[in-house]
């Protein structure tokens, strides 16, 4: 699943090709999605010049005027850009062509778990995200906010920091790498790690997901960027999809268990 890294580099692949550029066309070929695209995709979106592209939490934002696309991968999604004459493949589900711009912006989603959506006034009051948590890479997420929220709290860590609620974007694969590089176990209650290794971890988090996006994200099967380009962060995973392998600390195989129908992979030495 593409994560914030991903996003991210999805939004920073494409905003510079479409921004000022005018929306000419948009081709939806298979509108059922996770939702289905709204008519107002296809009704306001055209004719419309892209002020901004922004990003928040897994949900990439192109504004215009009127209202925003507001797009989200889903597991398998992808957005890119092609050559104007290439045919489209069985899982390209939706084209958008701009004036005067000689390639097509097209999504790509195997298993529709994608969205792509339309918010009429300010998409931060969209129902989808609305309640979102802070921004990992702001300061807004904290060592003091990480405390307060995980006060009390019994649920596993690692599944704590993959709710949305609590923060954004820390997806299985950057919840794994962070957790490892914080010495955490991922079992453990969040309501029971100390001030201290929560600030050690949220630094953690941050640096994982920074080194990812300047990676260009990981790609475990479907993720291209906008440029079409694969993530090489897999070449840094230390935890991730290493289930058995040593562990690059202590040489240990490593562990897997599942959490909350996820493959969860730590050091049963290093991580306490």
């Amino acid at each position: 699943m593409p994560e914030l890294p991903e996003v991210e580099t999805t939004k920073n692949g494409i905003a510079p090709h479409i921004l000022e550029q005018t929306v000419a066309r948009i081709e939806i070929r298979q509108p059922k999605l996770r939702w289905p695209i709204p008519e107002a995709v296809s009704t306001l979106f055209p004719g419309q010049t892209v002020q901004d592209v922004t990003r928040r939490g897994k949900y990439i934002g192109v504004h215009t005027s009127v209202g925003t696309l507001i797009i989200h991968l889903g597991m398998s999604g992808s957005l890119y850009f092609v050559e104007p004459d290439t045919p489209p493949m069985f899982h390209d589900h939706v084209d958008i062509h701009f004036v005067g711009l000689n390639k097509v912006l097209r999504y790509t989603d195997p298993r529709r778990f994608g969205a792509m959506l339309w918010s009429d006034g300010d998409w931060y009051a969209h129902e989808l995200i609305s309640h979102l948590g802070p921004e990992p890479l702001t300061d807004a997420f904290s060592v003091d906010y990480l405390h307060e929220r995980a006060k009390g709290r019994k649920q596993a860590i690692k599944q704590f920091i993959m709710d949305s609620k609590v923060v954004v974007g820390v997806g299985n694969i950057y919840a794994n790498e962070a957790l490892f590089m914080a010495g955490i176990r991922p079992t453990r209650a969040a309501g029971n790690i100390s001030k201290k290794r929560l600030a050690l971890f949220v630094e953690c988090i941050k640096q994982v997901l920074a080194a990812a996006i300047e990676q260009g994200g990981t790609t475990l099967k479907d993720f291209v960027s906008g440029e079409g380009k694969p993530g090489y962060f897999k070449q840094e995973l230390k935890v991730y999809g290493r289930a058995d392998l040593p562990c690059t600390v202590c040489k240990s195989p490593l562990t897997e268990i599942r959490q909350g129908q996820r493959s969860t992979v730590y050091c049963a030495h290093c991580q306490r």
